[in-house]
């Protein structure tokens, strides 16, 4: 390849690709033809090859960073078909040469990139958008500007439930008003009867954050509901729910298999957000506690154990840093402890909690391999050992990996 050296760190330097000299029996023509669209950085990239680089990029983190066995990281579990999974798309929306554009942005900017069609996304969400698109065309509905704040539409997100084929369409907009509504509202049912709930969702502050407090149901429900293997879930606009249901279910299931559960262990499940492994644990223990910082995740995790007729679940709000640790002076002892943190990891004082608490299995699942393997460092020193780590192509097409890791106490 010929690069171009654009920044010269001290132990490091980025370079920008000018052109393959010699192309990798790897390398495939991406099936997308938008080019600058940051959405999915692996569509060059031979499926296998794509779970290969993952399972090469945790083994190096967990060798480099975390001083440990390469060898404990299993092959990539990667997917039948590498397409059109996620069940929920957050879809910019942008002005371009007098045309509404919405789609995604280009890397590193607030550009959006018009984007038709999104292999990664329901197709279904794509139809969502030409239609959200075409209306406010027609009715010259103006867009959000970031610069003055001015403006009416700044977002579309769609959700989709793939065991019940329902869907949500939210639209974000700058404000209570909403011109020609019930057109779109119309239109969204005519030609997507799958569209179950429509949601206008007002976000008047001065972020980057999609989605604001307030939401106003404008036709049908204000959830829709999914399964993950035989749970049931309601769905609300700021619910969290994994994106990929397909690698979910797999995932939760090798959750399960580690923990190897008897029926009377208590478990902590930390940063458990709206419940899914909480309640898909409890299943097959005496006791769980969920522990998340975010209230309305605890809301939706207390209705989905409600739904699904689960007694022996508790959710706590606050953070997993606090809340555990306070648990622990009170005297509570967990058999296995789960934890589930954001991309940052683990806070160090739930991490020399856990070490002081001692359980016989410590699950960690994980979104960022770096992260992941900096915490594992800390708890083989105090006290625990690797025992496997699996990761899961839970984003295929792009450079995101998720693992699965079983950590034992180490007896003395």
């Amino acid at each position: 390849m010929e690069i171009k050296i654009v920044k010269v760190s001290k132990n490091f330097a980025f370079g920008k690709l000018i052109r393959v000299i010699k192309a990798s029996a790897d390398r495939i023509e991406p099936l997308c033809s938008l080019k600058r669209c940051g959405g999915c950085q692996l569509l060059h990239l031979a499926y296998d090859a794509q779970l290969r680089y993952k399972k090469h990029r945790v083994q190096e983190c967990i060798e480099r960073i975390g001083r440990l066995d390469p060898s404990l990281v299993h092959d990539t579990i990667g997917m039948k078909n590498p397409y059109r999974y996620r069940n929920k798309a957050q879809f910019p929306v942008g002005m371009k040469n007098g045309n509404i554009v919405i789609g995604f942005f280009a890397p590193r900017s607030h550009e959006v990139i018009d984007t038709p069609s999104c292999l990664i996304q329901d197709d279904m969400s794509n139809q969502v958008i030409k239609v959200v698109k075409d209306w406010a065309q027609h009715n010259s509905i103006s867009v959000y500007d970031e610069r003055d704040r001015t403006g009416i539409l700044r977002h579309v997100m769609v959700r989709k439930a793939f065991k019940t084929g329902e869907m949500m369409v939210v639209i974000v907009t700058n404000g209570c008003e909403m011109p020609f509504k019930d057109e779109l509202i119309e239109r969204l049912r005519t030609k997507i009867p799958a569209v179950k709930s429509i949601i206008q969702n007002i976000n008047r502050e001065a972020t980057n954050v999609v989605l604001g407090r307030d939401n106003k149901t404008l036709f049908g429900s204000d959830r829709i509901v999914d399964y993950i293997g035989n749970l049931k879930f309601q769905i609300s606009p700021l619910s969290f729910f994994q994106v990929n249901p397909y690698q979910t279910e797999a995932l939760y299931n090798k959750v399960i298999e580690y923990a190897d559960l008897s029926g009377n262990e208590t478990v902590i499940d930390a940063y458990c957000g709206t419940g899914a492994i909480s309640l898909f644990v409890a299943q097959k223990v005496k006791k769980v506690y969920g522990v998340e910082v975010v209230e309305a995740a605890i809301a939706d995790a207390k209705k989905n154990a409600a739904e699904n007729g689960i007694c022996n679940a508790q959710f706590i709000a606050g953070k997993s840093e606090t809340v555990i640790p306070e648990l622990y002076k009170q005297g509570m002892k967990a058999d296995v402890i789960i934890v589930d943190p954001p991309r940052k990891g683990c806070e160090l004082g739930l991490l020399t909690t856990i070490a002081s608490m001692k359980p016989e299995k410590l699950i960690y699942v994980s979104c960022d391999p770096g992260t992941l393997a900096r915490d594992l460092r800390y708890l083989s020193q105090n006290g625990f050992e690797v025992r496997d780590i699996q990761p899961f192509d839970m984003f295929a097409q792009t450079a995101h990996v998720e693992c699965v890791t079983l950590m034992s106490k180490v007896e003395k």
